[in-house]
């Protein structure tokens, strides 16, 4: 009989956020890692899910702090059903780790009996379906992780028709997560799904990439249920949970659920003109709207403006700067003063001292290696004057 269960992966609660410097926008990116976990328990409901597979890295590290530990077993607890959890490399086990910890034990046991660290690599068996988990012991592992489940079919007869679900963590042949700003380098953990018998397993439950993607007829990444980086291309599609129905012998259903409240935005724009500063703000406005400490922006800018154009610009980034969580910006626009803002300037009869500085300005704008402090100059002057 088929069975409906939830797949998540990569919760990383307790995320430090360091690339964000003001505190209470800081706090708000960590508390929202906590939050998704109610809407996953709405979902739970809502689709009559049997149970939930976390698919390795709840916790961001395997030393997190008590309160973490606290408020993770109390949002797990309030979960209606079994919740098993896999280590990955953030949280990954072996011997004194965390879960072996008295505290997390114990806070496990009071506020989320329902949790089930899985930290062997055996079948686990449940009413409709037999788990397969293969925890990471080590934070990089040099061997495949599902090297044990390439001959266990024999091991498996026992189980009869109950779906057969596999969950590891780790990057798949051929398909590698990218290097994170706060991270670094991506983890050697390779998974070699060309090895395993498809017919064997009913869905491989997958964690490590932060992006939902299928990677095979049966195998899955469900992604981090809360957004928590700027897209990488196109195929990127991170913040949602898997809602998955599999039975013995058949083709897994799997239905995405977007669960993220938070936008991660990548915008690339270049001036030609300085309307193109009103092209931005449309786009902005269009994405954003009135939304207030719910978005990040990587925002790449490139071209030319005016004077006059540079100084809105420095208020919209300033304004951005305030309503967001964090704005990344490369800002490499340089300052054109059109015809007006130089005659505004250079020429001004009625005030020679300004007129000559501006022209000095204007002559070594090309003839200088330090462009950046001319043009800071120029602003500040035109700023001055106009």
């Amino acid at each position: 009989m088929p069975v409906t269960f939830i797949h998540t992966a990569d919760w990383q609660l307790g995320k430090p956020y360091g690339s964000v410097v003001d505190v209470a926008k800081r706090s708000r990116l960590q508390q929202e890692r906590f939050d998704v976990i109610d809407r996953i328990g709405t979902l739970v409901t809502d689709c009559n899910a049997a149970f939930v597979v976390v698919a390795g890295d709840l916790f961001d590290s395997p030393s997190p702090s008590k309160s973490i530990v606290s408020a993770a077993c109390g949002g797990i607890g309030s979960l209606a059903v079994p919740v098993f959890v896999i280590p990955g490399n953030h949280d990954h086990g072996g011997p004194l780790g965390l879960w072996e910890q008295p505290f997390f034990q114990s806070e496990r046991a009071s506020l989320a009996p329902n949790l089930r660290i899985l930290l062997s690599c055996e079948p686990v068996d449940l009413d409709d379906a037999v788990l397969l988990p293969c925890p990471l012991m080590r934070r990089h592992e040099s061997s495949d992780l599902t090297a044990w489940l390439r001959s266990i079919e024999e091991d498996l007869a026992p189980f009869g028709k109950k779906a057969r679900i596999a969950i590891a963590h780790g990057s798949v042949q051929s398909f590698a997560a990218p290097v994170d700003e706060e991270e670094g380098g991506g983890a050697p953990n390779q998974i070699d799904l060309d090895r395993l018998d498809d017919s064997s397993f009913d869905y491989i439950a997958l964690g490590d990439w932060h992006g939902m993607k299928q990677v095979g007829s049966k195998a899955w990444y469900s992604g981090t249920p809360e957004l928590d980086r700027f897209p990488k291309g196109e195929e990127y599609a991170g913040g949602h949970v898997l809602v998955v129905q599999a039975g013995r012998g058949a083709a897994p259903f799997v239905h995405p659920v977007n669960t993220s409240r938070l936008g991660w935005h990548a915008i690339d724009h270049q001036f030609t003109s300085d309307d193109g500063l009103d092209q931005l703000d449309q786009h902005l406005n269009d994405l954003l709207g009135t939304r207030v400490g719910k978005d990040l922006v990587h925002l790449t800018l490139s071209g030319s403006l005016g004077m006059a154009a540079m100084k809105r610009l420095d208020g919209m980034l300033e304004a951005l700067d305030a309503r967001l969580l964090r704005v990344k910006a490369y800002n490499a626009v340089t300052v054109a003063p059109s015809e007006t803002e130089i005659v505004a300037m250079t020429a001004r009869s009625q005030d020679p001292l300004i007129s000559r500085v501006a022209s000095i300005l204007m002559d070594r704008l090309d003839d200088t290696t330090d462009t950046e402090l001319v043009r800071a100059a120029l602003r500040e002057l035109y700023a001055a004057v106009v």
